[in-house]
């Protein structure tokens, strides 16, 4: 008998496909298991904005590119949650992994680097696309808005899902403690989601600051499901959606280079 019959065959092709649908699963099976956390938490957040927003400002403040202020910031909020919640899901995953010890189990199988980024990114898109569409249904049953686009607001929502789930799995998989990546929330993701026009029209803001903001993909996400929703936009959709989908493959592709080389997850 060969040596490869005794030590087992390899079972399956250039792609183990087993193994990557195993790995997404128990990443969504993670956060629908705690949903009132990973779910409906965010839905109240967004919920609270919008009712804030709605009494403090929204009587006095007139329309914004034609809109009611209400209904300018839904669409922002809604993919401010999104992109929050994708980013909180891998990089919570991975991070608990490490610290926890057991991160091993996801490096042992055999499973390719290129299988380990997606299988994260797959929890990541699921809660995101979830989220999205329960804070979607919610806005449209309240505020009576339409959706001038939904395959649009569909593709950027995934696009937007991945780019911070690629996110995640970077700053994660730098960070050897929670402190670590709650830092890099709180100065470098909430930062660029409250930065992106959630609020208001990037038309208003100083030059300096507009030309950086048309360089954050999120201001691109934020952008397009507004025009996804409500018809208006601050700039070409098509051109957003590009940016933001480059910006995604070149995040998750250094996600990929620290996975193949044990980037601080290999002694």
């Amino acid at each position: 008998m060969s040596q490869t019959n005794e030590m087992g065959e390899r079972r399956f092709g250039r792609v183990n496909w087993l193994g990557l649908m195993t790995l997404a699963e128990r990443e969504c099976r993670r956060f629908l298991a705690v949903w009132n956390q990973t779910l409906a938490a965010p839905i109240v957040t967004a919920g609270l904005f919008l009712t804030i927003f709605a009494i403090a400002i929204g009587p006095t403040r007139g329309d914004v590119m034609g809109v009611p202020f209400v209904h300018f910031i839904a669409p922002g909020i809604l993919m401010m949650t999104v992109i929050q919640n994708a980013f909180a899901n891998v990089s919570s995953s991975i991070v608990s992994a490490k610290v926890q010890g057991n991160i091993v189990d996801t490096l042992m199988p055999p499973l390719s680097a290129g299988e380990m980024v997606l299988g994260y990114l797959a929890g990541g898109i699921v809660r995101g696309v979830l989220v999205a569409i329960v804070i979607a249904l919610a806005i449209l049953l309240f505020l009576g808005t339409g959706l001038k686009h939904p395959f649009a607001a569909l593709a950027f929502i995934i696009v937007g899902s991945a780019f911070m789930g690629g996110m995640g799995m970077v700053a994660a998989v730098y960070s050897q403690k929670f402190d670590q990546i709650a830092a890099i929330t709180n100065f470098v993701v909430t930062p660029l989601a409250f930065l992106s026009g959630t609020f208001y029209s990037v038309e208003a803001m100083p030059v300096g600051l507009y030309q950086i903001t048309h360089l954050n993909p999120i201001f691109y996400f934020i952008d397009g499901v507004r025009w996804s929703v409500l018809g208006i936009s601050d700039s070409n959709p098509l051109f957003g959606f590009c940016f933001g989908l480059t910006a995604a493959i070149a995040v998750n592709l250094v996600a990929w280079w620290m996975f193949r080389t044990g980037y601080r997850l290999k002694a």
